[in-house]
């Protein structure tokens, strides 16, 4: 499916039940405690961001009491806290806290959005809901026109754009091993970046730092001929 605009885009996505499974598991979420009285989204979680962005970030995927909730990916839950605490660091948003659609949360050059549109059991996406899903993230990418490098967070992200770079190119290269901070040529295409996810099971236990991950986007923001891969 071709789109003509993010507009177009979104308004086909976030009706899309495509993914049975996703679709049963989002609108089966019971609500925490402290939640209770919100509504929850319930429905795929679209990308937003800078409609002149140079930097496009691919996440996993919305979590179920986090985007699933509030509707915007990396919105309500501890990964949202320390990836928006860390780009508002770095310039890229205008503000340090992501708890709402209507925050005021703004992104400065750069776009983010997710491998899969809709909270997975277990944050566990299957290939075949991710190859049904790419339709949107491909084109997101391919409607942001300024485009110049791809951050993807953890080796799901990794997996799913180095999938599309090997269609995309025709070619059937050998996948390099997904490495944070790694950096990546590819034919064609924006230069690819690798991070950590900032899950809390990576931040937490200090696995992955804000300093990392400033690191990672001044090489972004600086550089100038990454190495061929």
């Amino acid at each position: 499916m071709s789109f003509k605009s993010l507009t177009q885009l979104n308004q086909v996505a976030v009706d899309c039940r495509l993914c049975k499974r996703l679709v049963e598991y989002r609108e089966s979420v019971t609500p925490k405690s402290k939640y209770k009285n919100e509504e929850y989204w319930k429905r795929p979680v679209l990308g937003f961001g800078d409609p002149k962005a140079h930097l496009f970030i691919l996440g996993l995927a919305p979590s179920a009491q986090g985007g699933n909730r509030t509707g915007r990916i990396f919105t309500g839950d501890a990964s949202g806290d320390f990836l928006f605490q860390v780009l508002h660091q770095a310039g890229y948003a205008n503000q340090s806290t992501s708890t709402a659609r209507n925050d005021g949360l703004e992104l400065i050059g750069c776009y983010i959005t997710a491998a899969v549109k809709c909270a997975p059991p277990q944050n566990k996406p299957t290939p075949k809901e991710c190859m049904s899903c790419s339709q949107y993230w491909t084109q997101e990418l391919h409607l942001l026109k300024n485009v110049t490098a791809v951050l993807c967070l953890g080796k799901f992200a990794f997996d799913a754009f180095y999938t599309y770079a090997n269609g995309k190119t025709k070619r059937e290269d050998k996948r390099p091993l997904f490495k944070h901070g790694g950096i990546y040529a590819l034919d064609g295409l924006p230069t690819l970046h690798a991070s950590y996810h900032p899950s809390p099971q990576n931040t937490n236990t200090g696995k992955f730092t804000q300093k990392m991950f400033i690191e990672v986007l001044e090489n972004i923001r600086h550089l100038k001929a990454p190495p061929r891969v």
